[in-house]
């Protein structure tokens, strides 16, 4: 993996930065790798995500889903970060079984997906920390009606990976359902490379240990200079062009397997880095389908917008067959992977000429340890960039006032954030 920032280096645009600034960075970042190292050394909360390549078992994983032989589906029943890592894994990698996320409460799509898929071949994986989760626990309750209405055993199709005690904990000690825990000191959204992102990928036949060795060679890169460390580049310049005014960031990756990546991105940058008034605003792009829909924007909008792009350089290729109409010959012995490339480097070249921020970020491959090492890469970058910002990287307290107004509203306890709820003021138009 590498990542190249010379369409950020900009010694004449208060936009751009420049080589004297990234030296000047580079002093900050080191005092920054080390209070990482020291916070993961201890074992602080936070901190210890970026151990996980070399703590997570993946044996242990393949051990509790052994009993499920030939899914023909796998069902991940959580929300945010017990979802989105998991969802990032399966649905960038082929396999012949199929994983699909109930990670919202419309009931209407819950409804949809229970009545297309066969319950009997189908696994069900519950991800809850606390084992408290309201909506994951609503659409597991929905789910193991479903089950036994289709005449199936749901504890026969059901594991779960939890914390040590709570409801879901006491579930799977009463009913003897497979476990797996839910790792100490890591927050859902850095929980990827855990049990909580690996076990729907083991079920589908992946190559978790490729995963874990991609995200280590990450991991080996850290040190105390962005220029050692892709993922510290990364999250250092996008710290610096923050502080800049680059409010936003619009990840934009070139490739369809990619796009749930987009989404994991969004939740680990915006709840991790929007505290106290600060922050880098995540947006959601596709290469190349966004250049007829976003790019205008990026291109020639207002000047806050870092562009992330991301590819692999090496994928499988379709050629575009010969053609004799007009105007379009020259597409004729081409591919489909020349015209992505071309379209990429355009987009690169379009904005770095209106001198709007870009950086490029390159894998291989879309594969098991590609795939590690961008995960890996985009935590630790996350992680920097909250040291220098001097933001608690870790903690999500809007989401959590969000939880107890929701559970006081459904009357799960007496929360003063549900009167808020009351207080609302309307104005309605009809």
């Amino acid at each position: 993996m590498q990542v190249d920032l010379g369409n950020v280096l900009d010694t004449a645009s208060v936009h751009g930065v420049s080589r004297d600034t990234l030296e000047r960075l580079d002093s900050r970042v080191a005092d920054a790798h080390n209070r990482i190292e020291r916070g993961r050394e201890a074992n602080e909360h936070g901190y210890e995500a970026l151990n996980l390549p070399r703590r997570t078992d993946p044996d242990a994983i393949r051990d509790a889903v052994s009993r499920f032989d030939d899914p023909s589906a796998v069902v991940t029943v959580g929300i945010g970060g017990s979802a989105l890592g998991a969802a990032t894994l399966t649905e960038s990698l082929e396999s012949d079984v199929d994983a699909y996320y109930l990670d919202n409460v419309d009931p209407e799509a819950v409804e949809r997906l229970l009545d297309s898929l066969d319950l009997a071949s189908t696994v069900v994986n519950v991800v809850s920390r606390s084992g408290t989760t309201a909506e994951t626990l609503a659409n597991f309750l929905v789910v193991r009606e479903a089950m036994a209405d289709a005449g199936v055993d749901w504890a026969d199709r059901t594991f779960v990976t939890t914390g040590e005690e709570g409801n879901l904990r006491d579930l799977a000690e009463k009913h003897d359902l497979p476990s797996l825990p839910v790792p100490d000191g890591v927050p859902g959204r850095f929980s990827v490379l855990s049990t909580v992102g690996l076990a729907a990928a083991a079920i589908c036949g992946h190559d978790i240990d490729a995963i874990l060795d991609g995200a280590a060679a990450q991991e080996s890169r850290l040190s105390d200079s962005l220029f050692d460390s892709p993922a510290y580049a990364y999250g250092a310049v996008s710290y610096a062009l923050a502080e800049r005014g680059m409010r936003q960031n619009a990840m934009m990756p070139y490739a369809e397997s990619l796009e749930t990546f987009s989404e994991w991105f969004a939740q680990l940058w915006a709840e991790s880095l929007g505290k106290d008034g600060l922050g880098q605003t995540p947006l959601r792009a596709l290469g190349a389908t966004d250049q007829h829909s976003q790019l205008q924007l990026y291109r020639a909008g207002p000047r806050d917008k870092l562009v992330t792009l991301v590819r692999a350089t090496d994928r499988d290729d379709v050629s575009i067959p010969e053609t004799d109409l007009d105007g379009l010959a020259y597409l004729g012995g081409s591919s489909l992977g020349e015209l992505l490339d071309a379209e990429f480097e355009a987009t690169e070249a379009s904005l770095a000429a209106a001198g709007r921020p870009n950086v490029r970020i390159e894998i291989d491959r879309v594969d098991e340890y590609g795939l590690g090492e961008l995960l890996y890469a985009m935590e630790a970058a996350c992680v920097i960039y909250g040291e220098l910002a001097n933001v608690d990287t870790f903690v999500q307290p809007a989401v959590e006032w969000g939880k107890r107004a929701a559970r006081g509203l459904l009357g799960g306890g007496d929360f003063e954030e549900a009167d808020a709820v009351a207080e609302k003021e309307r104005l309605v138009v009809e």
